[in-house]
């Protein structure tokens, strides 16, 4: 793809990363094929190549308009694009840099203003969104069936073993996580305790940075991750073997750390540290397989029981890790139902089931359709988001994967 970028941002680090990623791009279609919103709208501006042009416009110095807006909004940044696009396009990287753009060049109007910046400010902070949560857990009998929905049930902290062992792994806490799923770093932590590794968590690592980030707000994204690392980096410097994600969402945004921050001298270093260090938790435990076989076969048999597992985007397209938590819950013992077209979004994508509540809605009704035409018994996630999100549209259960393997064992 040509290339004339405007003289605003033709010679900055963003235009020249941006120049060389919009002329990988061959506009060939294939990314079309796997967009969600595409396969939902039709519209050629709502799939990446028709995205892709729009930004190419705005850093050409074309105007924006409140439309250019609203098909950038509107993409979930899944990366299925990415995993399907034959010439390496960074999709997500390009988009970033074009909302940016977008963000300070077409302003909100007040409501859409004051919606996100309440998502940015209270979602990261576990001392405003704990209390909110616990107040709608108590009044959800009387809450509109959409607002419930968005409710989770009360859930129990299991023990968490003290540390003990000379193999020692940092583990982020989350924003959201330890209020809707307090147990899952819990559960991780008795799995890999059994696996003779220890998990550390430190009380200052809440958000990784990624809500404010893809809420636009990316210096504010940029400020959660220089906390988290200043939170981390003794434990990193005392030899911490690995940074463990048992959030995939958290987990892709880390891993990029060194991109985020490669302009920072004060950070750069330390950023690319941490971004090495990052590993979701199945790769953790796929290390260390065979141990966990001998756990699993001395452990008390449980009934087999048929569980469809949901693949994040996060962690199958931002992370490219696929298939391996489905070969641990076999391993376990668990029945995995097939689920069509798995590589496609549920929908949750961080605040966008709230900011676009009606494609988000189509989306989870659609993924729950195909993980539930096994007849399974319970639903297996990698990402609180998703977890959240998918259990507002079913009764079945939804579990992190990690506890349905703490349970066997």
């Amino acid at each position: 793809m040509q290339t004339n970028l405007a003289d605003y941002i033709r010679n900055t680090p963003q235009g020249r990363e941006a120049d060389a990623i919009l002329r990988k791009c061959v506009h060939c279609g294939f990314c079309t094929a796997t967009c969600p919103t595409y396969q939902l709208l039709g519209d050629e501006l709502d799939s990446p190549r028709g995205r892709i042009y729009l930004v190419k416009q705005v850093l050409e110095g074309q105007p924006v308009t409140a439309k250019t807006r609203l098909h950038l909004d509107r993409c979930l940044t899944c990366r299925s694009c990415e995993t399907t696009c034959p010439s390496g396009v960074q999709y997500a990287r390009l988009l970033d840099i074009g909302r940016a753009v977008v963000e300070s060049r077409a302003p909100r109007d007040t409501a859409d203003t004051l919606q996100r910046l309440a998502l940015k400010e209270a979602l990261p902070r576990s001392w405003l969104f704990a209390p909110a949560v616990r107040i709608g857990q108590w009044f959800k009998p009387l809450l509109p069936s959409k607002l419930a929905a968005k409710v989770p049930a009360s859930a129990a902290r299991g023990v968490v073993p003290a540390a003990r062992h000379a193999r020692r792994m940092l583990v982020l806490a989350g924003c959201v996580q330890p209020t809707l799923a307090p147990d899952i770093n819990g559960a991780a932590a008795r799995v890999l305790d059994r696996l003779g590794i220890s998990l550390v968590g430190m009380k200052q690592s809440g958000c990784c940075g990624a809500l404010r980030f893809h809420l636009n707000d990316q210096e504010g994204g940029r400020a959660d991750a220089r906390r988290l690392i200043d939170a981390w980096w003794p434990q990193v410097e005392q030899g911490v073997e690995a940074v463990v994600m048992t959030a995939s969402g958290c987990g892709v945004f880390v891993r990029e750390y060194d991109h985020l921050l490669q302009h920072d001298e004060a950070y750069a270093a330390k950023a690319a540290r941490i971004a090495a260090l990052t590993r979701d938790v199945s790769e953790v435990i796929a290390a260390e397989k065979p141990r966990l076989l001998e756990l699993l076969a001395g452990s008390k048999p449980l009934p087999r029981s048929k569980i469809a597992f949901h693949a994040p985007c996060s962690l199958q397209h931002g992370q490219q890790i696929r298939g391996v938590v489905e070969e641990l819950l076999a391993a376990a013992g668990y029945d995995l139902t097939p689920v069509a077209d798995s590589h496609l979004c549920c929908g949750s994508a961080g605040t966008y089931s709230i900011l676009q509540p009606e494609i988000a809605t189509r989306l989870r009704d659609n993924k729950l359709a195909a993980l539930c035409a096994g007849m399974p018994q319970a639903v297996a996630t990698a990402n609180i988001g998703c977890l959240a999100h998918l259990q507002g549209g079913t009764e079945l259960p939804v579990r992190h994967w990690i506890e349905l393997l703490d349970q066997r064992l």
